[in-house]
């Protein structure tokens, strides 16, 4: 089972990438960005939870799903009816293979279909989204500054730019209980002091897009198909581990950038709901790897 854990911590590396968060088994998590006066904010409840299958010593599998609940907070100013775009849910269901190459190297290849909508009325057809990633992961432990890679190329559907994308993390200890973490959704630095508190400061991206069932008709006579909302994030976080697996979190910080938009069927922006450098918090309850 011990290879199970580590292709599951391979894969999970390659899948989570797009979210900027940490490898779990179970995590659940709250976050909010909260709007102001004039302009939208919205939290999130997110669920995942990830099961490593086993297969020959080459290779394995890991299937895994993850659950967002968008709740957007909608000010009474807004030109037109919202209660279309209060709720949404995202569901992706994370499908991997992994293949060892050599005693350096994995190479991994992950399908995710992800349903992101309003479901106003029920599920359909472009509420359905499919997302790709390929790369290979590189670990050493047993060494004096010991250190993780991944490098890969990730195409997503549910993505205002639909292109194939960098996907890139590199972490390395420079002291026992100091590392940092070069990348692409993420860079930071990390100090775990008397391996039960960790604390650590990252910039990296977040963000969802969704399908609006129906669309909705704006003063301007343009018609918005979808929401998205993309961040660039400046935090500070706290986690206290119960255990080397099993720890609680909380992270504070400040948009750098926001750019929360209704788009329509080409994906251009046709009204802005929120573009404000504003507060973060996100805080939740992990059992990684």
């Amino acid at each position: 089972m011990k290879n199970g854990i580590n292709y599951c911590l391979i894969f999970l590396f390659a899948t989570v990438m797009s979210s900027a968060q940490s490898p779990d088994i179970l995590r659940v998590e709250y976050m909010t960005v909260p709007g102001g006066d004039s302009e939208v904010g919205y939290s999130r409840v997110k669920i995942l939870g990830n099961v490593p299958l086993k297969g020959k010593s080459d290779h394995f599998f890991v299937v895994g799903v993850d659950y967002s609940g968008i709740k957007y907070s909608i000010p009474e100013s807004l030109p037109f009816p919202n209660h279309d775009i209060e709720n949404f849910h995202v569901i992706d269901l994370n499908v991997g293979y992994v293949y060892k190459c050599n005693e350096d190297w994995r190479l991994i290849g992950v399908i995710t279909p992800r349903v992101a909508s309003n479901f106003s009325e029920g599920w359909k057809s472009d509420d359905l989204f499919m997302n790709f990633t390929v790369g290979g992961f590189k670990e050493k432990k047993d060494i004096d500054k010991p250190y993780r890679l991944v490098l890969g190329i990730a195409y997503n559907s549910a993505a205002v730019v639909q292109i194939p994308l960098p996907v890139v993390y590199y972490e390395k200890f420079f002291r026992p209980n100091w590392s940092y973490i070069v990348g692409v959704p993420k860079t930071g630095l990390k100090y775990l002091f008397k391996n039960k508190h960790l604390f650590q400061s990252e910039v990296m991206l977040d963000g969802h897009y969704a399908n609006i069932q129906n669309g909705i008709v704006l003063p301007n006579n343009n018609v918005s198909a979808a929401i998205s909302s993309i961040l660039v994030l400046a935090t500070l976080g706290y986690q206290y581990k119960f255990t080397k697996d099993i720890s609680a979190y909380g992270v504070i910080g400040r948009t750098l950038w926001q750019d929360g938009v209704l788009r329509n069927n080409n994906r251009e922006e046709v009204f802005a709901l929120n573009k404000q450098p504003i507060f973060y918090f996100r805080t939740g309850f992990r059992i990684g790897l």
